[in-house]
């Protein structure tokens, strides 16, 4: 047997358990995605975080033509020191955030999914304050855009079991 043809057998083989278990794209003809694109509507937005939240929502997911769903949310971050010099300055910032969400079927008024999401940012706190500003109002944002992504992973997760 042929060093190609080897390449080619053992691709089929690794292929051979995603076929077998019913493997299906996300977004994909047939994934989960396609239940939930342009079909959820966010509640309005608030905060900067919020508006950066719905943003990375809807351009994931597209803004609702048809909402069949209503996504409810509470964005939360605390601002920790993370480094500290002998002298007693901080250099160091972690912004650590909460999401939590609930996905409800406009239909039957049921909650169908939901839960709480993680995650962290930091930013250096060695430059001017203007600068200082900046990273942490990039910090941020980068947060929401984390705390949006793993809301929307989870709900593709979910989307099969969706009515």
């Amino acid at each position: 047997m042929s060093a190609s043809d080897r390449r080619t057998f053992l691709l089929g083989l690794a292929a051979l358990p995603l076929a077998a278990c019913g493997f299906t794209p996300a977004y994909g003809p047939a994934g989960g995605a396609t239940r939930l694109l342009g079909r959820i509507a966010l509640q309005d937005p608030v905060t900067r975080e919020d508006f950066t939240f719905v943003t990375r929502f809807e351009t994931r997911l597209g803004r609702a033509q048809a909402p069949a769903f209503d996504l409810a949310y509470t964005i939360n971050a605390t601002r920790e020191s993370g480094g500290i010099t002998a002298a007693n300055e901080t250099t160091r910032y972690t912004l650590k955030g909460t999401a939590t969400y609930s996905l409800t079927d406009r239909a039957s008024g049921a909650r169908v999914a939901g839960g709480t999401v993680r995650g962290f940012t930091s930013w250096s706190a060695t430059g001017t304050t203007v600068a200082g500003l900046a990273a942490e109002d990039d910090a941020a944002r980068r947060l929401a855009v984390i705390l949006a992504d793993q809301v929307i992973t989870r709900l593709l997760a979910a989307a099969p079991a969706l009515p």
